[in-house]
């Protein structure tokens, strides 16, 4: 099998929620609109909402993170979230994003998450099923 690699985006909005006291987004949203990203685009790109995975007893949790920042987003602005699976291990997923303004499609931060799959039962690891692997996989 060859995992799929294809870069997918999202596009969103800055709401106001979203600001911080120096008038532009706080850190931290940058790691929810990844999290709404893939959301989207597990559905809609892979063919595997995050709710079959919970169906069938399983859920992902971020083991670690890391964004860089570039440049802000401001109230309104709207932008683009890109990401692309880039390796699964025996319970893992690497996934790589950038977040772009939209306009002019200037890099605002970019980074990678590591995410391990969890049985619901148990809350601990499990290791990825085969059928998981073939859904995230591009036919060969």
């Amino acid at each position: 099998m060859k995992l799929n690699t294809n870069t997918y985006e999202t596009e969103m909005q800055v709401r106001p929620d979203d600001i911080d006291m120096f008038r532009h987004v706080h850190s931290a949203r940058y790691i929810d609109y990844v999290l709404a990203a893939r959301y989207d685009q597990m559905a809609r790109c892979y063919g595997m909402a995050m709710e079959e995975f919970l169906e069938n007893g399983f859920g992902w949790v971020i083991a670690s993170s890391f964004v860089e920042y570039k440049r802000p987003l401001v109230l309104g602005e709207y932008f683009i979230v890109n990401t692309r699976l880039v390796e699964f291990e025996k319970h893992t997923a690497k996934v790589e994003f950038e977040i772009f303004k939209k306009e002019g499609r200037k890099l605002c931060c970019n980074g990678y998450f590591n995410y391990t799959m969890i049985d619901m039962a148990t809350g601990r690891a499990k290791q990825l099923p085969g059928w998981i692997l073939e859904r995230y996989s591009l036919p060969e």
